[in-house]
């Protein structure tokens, strides 16, 4: 079976030393707000291009505290997609704000901007855009769009680590980045993480406080924070995971590169590839088809694991189903909705497994 994530087959080398670290952690008797979370929020910010890196417990809290810490709550709307994971809209809503749902551009599955232009409100305080599979695009012309609207950027770079636009790194372009390493990202942990990431000095401090109760200094809370705190055995195992990162990324890259080269099938429509390459780090290759439950029974047939992000997009969520929207609907958004597929693309995959992939899908006839 080749499968979406093969943690097994990861590299020996690897897990020895995540299990070096593991142990060295244990030895150390400081588990929570020590050494090793210093030491990774450092390696990440200085990789993203920031000065600071504010270690969480999951990127949903890194969102809901990048809001608080930009001012936004009660009263507030925040644009953001409904062709999201859940957690993106949910970190919106924990924060006290409205969220706005933007329709997307359907050769992308990243939110439209004329879509968002259209959400614009006298409420709205900020943009959350979402890197959706790993893809960063347009990010001069959102830039611009949230200056000339006095609103805040939040990046959500879940599924982006090391995507790169016009010499930038994921998350380093708006006010505030909020990373997952939830174990199935490019970079993940063995269990939730997350971080937010800033250049702005004020918001990293409150950010610091935020995550460990609204705490200034042991015992003195002069505002109501979160527990969510990235854990010290978390933070080893990221240092030592990120040492292989741009190894991995390039593979995703070369997989990615023979899907959009091998898969020829007029019934299987892939998305569009960013004008810039490094601005894509394949977290998933997706493609779609209006067969596709014919074409995912077909790949399992053929032992080819795949999944769906997402099936179900935000507005039909039975929790979110009264959220506001673009005036013009959301039909981009439920159209892909139900014809995405995600491909396995992960950098253990051989060559000849992703060889079978694009032979499958080839020979894939509709009933």
């Amino acid at each position: 079976m080749i499968r979406m994530n093969d943690f097994k087959a990861e590299p020996a080398e690897m897990q020895d030393a995540i299990s070096k670290a593991i142990h060295r952690v244990l030895s150390s008797g400081w588990y929570v707000l020590g050494e090793e979370g210093i030491a990774f929020e450092r390696q990440w910010a200085k990789i993203c291009g920031v000065q600071y890196g504010v270690g969480v417990g999951n990127g949903m809290d890194a969102i809901e505290i990048a809001l608080r810490c930009l001012g936004v709550g009660a009263g507030d709307e925040v644009i953001t997609t409904p062709m999201t994971a859940f957690a993106s809209v949910l970190a919106i809503l924990r924060a006290g704000a409205t969220p706005v749902l933007a329709d997307i551009d359907s050769e992308s599955a990243l939110m439209s901007l004329e879509s968002a232009k259209r959400c614009v409100t006298p409420r709205t305080k900020a943009v959350l855009l979402v890197h959706l599979y790993g893809q960063m695009r347009c990010m001069s012309e959102w830039r611009k769009f949230c200056r000339e609207k006095d609103l805040s950027l939040i990046e959500d770079c879940a599924q982006s680590h090391l995507a790169r636009w016009g010499g930038s790194i994921a998350g380093s372009i708006g006010s505030v980045g909020a990373y997952s390493f939830y174990p199935t990202k490019n970079l993940g942990a063995s269990g939730d993480a997350g971080m937010l990431i800033t250049d702005n000095a004020p918001i990293a401090e409150k950010a610091t406080r935020l995550r460990n109760y609204g705490q200034s200094e042991r015992y003195h809370h002069p505002e109501l924070g979160l527990n969510s705190r990235l854990d010290e055995l978390q933070a080893a195992i990221l240092s030592e995971r990120l040492k292989w990162l741009y190894e991995f990324t390039e593979r995703r890259r070369a997989i990615a590169s023979a899907y959009r080269t091998g898969i020829t099938n007029p019934l299987i429509k892939l998305l569009t590839a960013p004008e810039e390459p490094l601005a894509h780090v394949y977290h998933l290759f997706v493609i779609t088809s209006l067969h596709r439950a014919s074409v995912q029974a077909h790949l399992s047939a053929n032992d080819i694991e795949t999944l769906i992000h997402y099936p179900v997009p935000v507005h039909y969520q039975e929790s979110c189903s009264q959220l506001a929207r673009d005036p013009q609907g959301l039909r981009a958004s439920e159209t892909h909705a139900g014809q995405c597929l995600s491909l396995p693309c992960h950098p253990q995959m051989a060559d000849a497994d992703v060889a079978k992939v694009i032979a499958a899908l080839n020979a894939f006839e509709a009933d």
